[in-house]
C-alpha cells in the first residue's frame, strides 16, 4: 500500500481500547460468547465508561474545525458482531464524539481492515491484531489500563510522547548496544551523529502527525499538537536524535534524554495524553500516570535497554 502524507490523520481504535470493557471481556473469557452477548444486550442502553484510548481520541477529534474538511478521522474497529455495535455507537453519541465509521467482524481478526481503511495509527487491547498491524507497516500499540483520567481545561491541545529507538527510529542502534556493549554504542552514535536513523514502526506516523502539528499552529512553532520524545539515551547519543528529526522535518516540541532515570515522572510532568514504548517495564510504569501503549519490538518483554553511562 502506498503511504500518504496528506491529512486527514486516520486513527483506528478497538472498542475495548476506546471504552472500558474489562468486566464484559472477563465474562467472555470465563463464561463464553453466549454469556457475553447476553450481558451486552442487557446493558445495551447503558453507556460505556472511558477506556485507555478515549482521551487522545477525543482531543484529536477536537482539532477538527467546523465547516472545514476534517484533519483527523477515527474509525471504530471491533471483533464484536454488528448486533452488538449499538452500545458502542450509543456511548459515542453520549460523549459527543464525531465517530461515525466502523467495522464489526464477529470475532475475525482486524488487521486486514486496518489496511483497508488506510489507518495511520491502530490502538487495541488484542496482541495478535497489534502485531499483525505492525508487520503490515502500520503504527500500532497495545494499550494498558490507564490511571484515572482527568479532564483538563485546554481540551483542544493533545500531547503525544514517544520512545526513540525501536519505536520512532529503527532498532539498529539498540542492537549495537545489545550485541557489542555501551562503549561500542556511543562510538557508533558519535560516528553517525549526522546520519539520519531509519524509521521504526512509528516513524511514518510521526511524519503524518507532524503534518497535523503544522496544520494547527496558532503562533510561530506553537501548535495545539505537541510532540515529545522521551528516551533512555543521554549525551552524546542525543545528537543523532536531533539531527534525525531535522532531516525528517519532524520537529519535537519536547525531548527528554533521561538515561537511567525513570520515564514515568517526566511523562507525568509533560502531561502526555498517550505514550508509546517498546519495553513493557516502561509502559507499565508510565501507565501509573498517563495512558500508554506497548509497541511490538525486537526485545523480550522483560528486557530493559538503557543505552546510558550514568
Amino acid at each position: 500500500m502506498e503511504r500518504s502524507f496528506e491529512l486527514p490523520l486516520r486513527v483506528g481504535i478497538s472498542t475495548r481500547a476506546l471504552f472500558d470493557l474489562e468486566e464484559e471481556h472477563k465474562v467472555f473469557e470465563d463464561s463464553g460468547v453466549e454469556a457475553y452477548i447476553e450481558l451486552q444486550r442487557a446493558r445495551e442502553n447503558l453507556h460505556l465508561e472511558k477506556g485507555a484510548g478515549f482521551q487522545v481520541v477525543q482531543r484529536l477529534l477536537n482539532l477538527n474545525r467546523e465547516g472545514e474538511p476534517p484533519s483527523v478521522e477515527v474509525i471504530l474497529l471491533s471483533r464484536n458482531s454488528p448486533d452488538l455495535s449499538l452500545r458502542a455507537f450509543r456511548s459515542i453519541e453520549e460523549y459527543k464524539l464525531n465517530v461515525k465509521l466502523g467495522s464489526f467482524t464477529s470475532g475475525r481478526p482486524l488487521e486486514r481492515f486496518v489496511s483497508a481503511w488506510k489507518i495511520d495509527l491502530f490502538l487495541s487491547n488484542e496482541n495478535t491484531d497489534v502485531s499483525a498491524a505492525v508487520d503490515a507497516g502500520t503504527a500500532a500499540a497495545k494499550l494498558v489500563k490507564p490511571p484515572t483520567l482527568v479532564d483538563e481545561e485546554n481540551a483542544d491541545e493533545v500531547r503525544i510522547a514517544f520512545d526513540g529507538d525501536a519505536v520512532v527510529f529503527s532498532e539498529e542502534s539498540d542492537l549495537v548496544y545489545k550485541e557489542r556493549g555501551l562503549q561500542a554504542f556511543f562510538e557508533h552514535e558519535r560516528a553517525n551523529a549526522h546520519n539520519p536513523m531509519k524509521a521504526g514502526p512509528f516513524g511514518h506516523f510521526l511524519k503524518k502527525l507532524s503534518l497535523l502539528r503544522h496544520a494547527h499552529l496558532y503562533a510561530p512553532e506553537v501548535s495545539k499538537v505537541r510532540i515529545g520524545i522521551v528516551t533512555a539515551r543521554n549525551a552524546p547519543a542525543h545528537e543523532r536524535v536531533i539531527h534525525t528529526l531535522r532531516a525528517w522535518g519532524t520537529p519535537a516540541d519536547e525531548a527528554h534524554f533521561v538515561g537511567k532515570n525513570a520515564k514515568a515522572p517526566i511523562l507525568a510532568a509533560m502531561g502526555a495524553h498517550i505514550f508509546f514504548d517498546d519495553q513493557q517495564d516502561h509502559v507499565s510504569k508510565a501507565a501509573e500516570f498517563v495512558p500508554a501503549g506497548l509497541v511490538p519490538g525486537p526485545h523480550a518483554p522483560t528486557e530493559t535497554i538503557i543505552p546510558s553511562d550514568e
